[in-house]
């Protein structure tokens, strides 16, 4: 009974802690009392506690900010105070869920100065340095988010271990948004992107320094289905034979056999790369493209990674930018895959985003640059429709 109770104890002082780290922003509310009307300032910070809370809808939070702006008005100081409140943490609980809720009302904020700021999550989440990161630059430099919600921008910054929630209240899956895809080209893509857009007719080879790798792109033929290159480390040699490459990952992998699951779909089981000198791990890192994922409508196609400990944590998605974001995340935050694996599937995320598809091609594109060319991108023969992911 005593452990029991000293353990409930140490569980309510971190979630006490956590909860006094996310009400850092209320003091600069409270310290408004020279704008707007006397208490407002007071007021105003009180009920912005009640935003932070673990319940709370994420979009709520960000009206309260709209609010803050719009009682006490605009100067610097009261700018700062509510993008303290949009950039804050949300109380969360990694006892109880696992990702964070984010906003996915692309109108809120809606005053323009507090567009583009992120939120801090907790450090308990997979992949909090990148967001965290982020979210302290956006307070004072604020991301481009025309169009965009909270959540489409954090995606297209590199985090999207999150869950959405509309103002609503409806849950889905990390954000989706054809836009999403555009704010998110850095300059690694930019290139990456005029790579694929002079690719020859022929097959050729071209090296492309890529974050500070140099890394070998093979361009097979410049059709839109097989525009896709395949992406190894200059370090790396490219086999034109096709040979699977006798890494640690066939070894590694080897053990994971086929599986299904009515939720997460069929897997057809571990399968190397193709090119010689990629690694991923314990992962395969295919996409599929199919109708009906995740109870949606049998005339809804979406993408989603095929292996189930790519995917975890992650629903299927509209914009396959997502998707391939989260992949690449992955190969670091669970996969164990080598650093060739990861130039590579940066380099990929590249090439996907400049096709701009959002069909069965847009998958095959993805698997074949990383040398899973032929996969199955309905295994679970979901419905033909033949229609494409839609907005």
């Amino acid at each position: 009974m005593y452990t029991q109770a000293l353990l409930l104890s140490a569980l309510a002082a971190i979630a006490e802690a956590r909860f006094g780290q996310e009400q850092v922003p209320i003091p600069a509310i409270s310290a408004l009392s020279n704008f707007g009307s006397s208490g407002q300032a007071a007021t105003l910070a009180g009920q912005s506690i009640s935003f932070l809370l673990a319940a709370a809808n994420p979009c709520g939070k960000l009206q309260q900010a709209d609010l803050i702006v719009q009682t006490l008005g605009t100067d610097p100081q009261v700018i700062a105070a509510a993008r303290g409140l949009a950039g804050a943490e949300q109380n969360f609980n990694p006892f109880v869920v696992s990702v964070p809720s984010i906003c996915s009302d692309a109108s809120l904020p809606a005053t323009a100065e507090l567009r583009g700021v992120v939120p801090l999550v907790d450090p308990a989440v997979t992949g909090s340095d990148t967001e965290n990161a982020n979210a302290k630059t956006s307070l004072t430099t604020p991301f481009t988010a025309d169009g965009l919600s909270v959540a489409e921008v954090m995606a297209a910054q590199g985090f999207s271990n999150f869950t959405t929630k509309a103002l609503d209240g409806t849950v889905g899956g990390a954000a989706s948004g054809s836009s999403a895809a555009s704010v998110a080209v850095s300059s690694a893509v930019a290139s990456a992107t005029k790579a694929v857009q002079s690719a020859a007719a022929t097959s050729s080879a071209s090296v492309l320094n890529c974050a500070g790798a140099a890394t070998t792109f093979v361009t097979l033929t410049k059709s839109a289905a097989s525009t896709s290159a395949a992406v190894a480390s200059a370090s790396a040699s490219v086999e034109a034979s096709g040979t699977v490459a006798g890494s640690a990952a066939a070894v590694s992998g080897a053990a994971r056999a086929a599986s299904s699951d009515a939720v997460i779909g069929v897997f057809p089981g571990f399968v190397a790369s193709t090119i010689s000198g990629l690694d991923f791990g314990e992962c395969v890192p295919t996409i599929k493209f199919e109708a009906g994922l995740n109870g949606r409508a049998t005339t809804e196609n979406t993408f989603q990674a095929i292996d189930p400990v790519v995917n975890k944590g992650q629903e299927e998605a509209l914009n396959p930018n997502i998707i391939t974001n989260r992949i690449c995340d992955q190969l670091t935050n669970v996969c164990g895959a080598n650093d060739a694996a990861k130039t590579a599937c940066t380099a990929a995320k590249a090439q996907i985003s400049a096709l701009g598809t959002r069909d069965a091609t847009t998958a095959d594109a993805w698997n074949t640059a990383l040398g899973f060319a032929g996969t199955n991108t309905n295994p679970d023969n979901a419905p033909q429709t033949g229609l494409v992911g839609h907005d």
